[in-house]
C-alpha cells in the first residue's frame, strides 16, 4: 500500500494527524474484503478495500457499504463511524473507506470472553444486546437518512422464493429435502404488507462486536456486504434461527455455546418494545432466514465439491441439509393469522 499517497489523501479529508505518515497494519475480519489498522494523529481507524484478485466487482458493494455507514451517523445504532471514502485508484490502487477502529471483541474470536465464558446470567444480556440493535436499525427513518434508491422494498417478500430458488438452480449438484415443502409455505403465507426499513441481511453474532467487560454492551454492527432496504423482521428471523427451545435438536448450526440465553418470547418482547413492529409473524421470518441461508450456504458447499472452495466451508454440507428441514419441521406446525 502507498502510505504517502494514503496520507495525502487522509490530509485532504481532514482526518486526524495532519501532515504525518499513517501507520497501516493488516487486520483479520469480514469475508469478502481486506480490513487495515491505521494509526494517525493519535487516532485508530480502519481502511477497508476489495481484495486484490476483485478490485472491480467488489467496488460497488464496498461502496454501498460507505454510504450505509455515512447514513447511519447520527443515528443510535452501533457502528464503526465513518470517516470518509473514495472510488479514486490513484490513492492506494483500490477503492476504499475509512472509518473509526472499534473498540471491543467478537465471539468470533475464540467464543464468549470472559466474564461471559462462565457468567451465564451476563451471557444473556448479550443475546437482548444482539436483538437491540437488529431493533434500533428497523426504526430509523432511512429516507430522512438518504438511503433512498439504497434498495428495493417494493415486492421484497413476493421476490424472495423465486430469487433464490433461481439463484441455488446455478449451482445445484444435490437434492435438498425440505426444499420444495418449504418454498410453497412461504409462497402461501407472504405477509400482505410491511414497512420497509434497513436490513443487515447476514443479521448474527457472528457479525457484531461487544465491548469489553459486563454488563453487555453492543459496540459496533459489522460487515454490511448484505445490507439494503428490505423487511427489518427478517434480521430478526436471521437472529432466531437456532434459538431455544425448539434450536436446542439442531446439531450443526449453532457455533456457540447457548446457555444461558434469554428465552425467545423475551427476545420478541425486547425487539417489539425497541423498534415499535409487530412480532407476531416471526415464524414466518424464522422460516425464510432458514430457508434462505442455506441456499446460501449451499453455494460454498458446491464450489467445494467441484474443487473450488476451501477446505473449511466442507462444514457447510450438514448445516444446509439441517436448516431446511428445520426451515420445513416448522412450516408444518405454524399457523398465521
Amino acid at each position: 500500500m502507498d502510505v504517502e499517497a494514503l496520507s495525502r489523501w487522509m490530509d485532504a479529508e481532514g482526518l486526524p494527524g495532519t501532515g504525518e505518515l499513517a501507520e497501516v497494519t493488516p487486520l483479520s475480519g469480514g469475508s469478502q474484503n481486506e480490513l487495515y489498522a491505521l494509526t494517525r494523529g493519535g487516532a485508530r481507524m480502519a481502511l477497508r478495500r476489495p481484495p486484490a484478485h476483485a478490485v472491480e466487482s467488489g467496488a460497488k458493494v464496498l461502496m454501498r457499504e460507505a454510504r450505509l455507514l455515512k447514513a447511519l451517523s447520527g443515528t443510535d445504532v452501533p457502528h464503526a463511524a465513518f470517516r470518509g471514502a473514495t472510488t479514486d485508484l490513484d490513492v492506494i490502487g483500490a477503492p476504499f473507506y475509512v472509518m473509526d477502529l472499534v473498540d471491543g471483541w467478537s465471539p468470533m474470536g475464540g467464543g464468549w470472553a470472559p466474564p461471559f465464558d462462565t457468567d451465564l446470567e451476563a451471557r444473556g444480556g448479550l443475546a437482548i444486546q444482539l436483538v437491540d440493535g437488529a431493533a434500533k436499525m428497523a426504526r430509523v427513518d432511512w429516507r430522512a437518512q438518504g438511503l433512498e434508491g439504497f434498495g428495493k422494498p417494493e415486492g421484497f417478500l413476493e421476490r424472495q422464493v423465486d430469487r433464490w430458488l433461481s439463484h441455488l438452480a446455478t449451482y445445484r449438484f444435490r437434492e435438498i429435502p425440505g426444499l420444495d415443502e418449504t418454498a410453497a409455505w412461504l409462497r402461501a403465507h407472504t405477509p400482505r404488507a410491511f414497512e420497509p426499513g434497513i436490513m443487515h441481511g447476514d443479521y448474527q453474532f457472528a457479525n457484531v462486536m461487544y465491548r469489553h467487560g459486563a454488563p453487555a454492551e453492543l459496540a459496533a454492527i459489522i460487515d454490511w456486504e448484505m445490507a439494503t432496504i428490505g423487511d427489518p423482521l427478517l434480521d430478526l428471523g436471521w437472529v432466531l434461527v437456532g434459538w431455544p427451545p425448539e434450536g436446542d435438536a439442531m446439531q450443526h448450526v449453532r457455533y456457540l455455546d447457548y446457555g444461558g440465553m434469554p428465552s425467545r418470547d423475551d427476545m420478541l418482547e425486547h425487539y417489539a418494545k425497541v423498534s415499535g413492529r409487530d412480532v407476531s409473524l416471526v415464524d414466518y421470518y424464522v422460516i425464510l432466514a432458514r430457508f434462505k441461508l442455506a441456499i446460501v450456504l449451499e453455494a460454498s458447499v458446491a464450489r467445494h465439491v467441484k474443487g473450488e472452495g476451501d477446505d473449511r466451508v466442507a462444514r457447510f454440507g450438514p448445516i444446509v441439509l439441517e436448516l431446511m428441514e428445520f426451515a420445513a419441521s416448522l412450516s408444518r406446525t405454524t399457523t398465521l393469522r
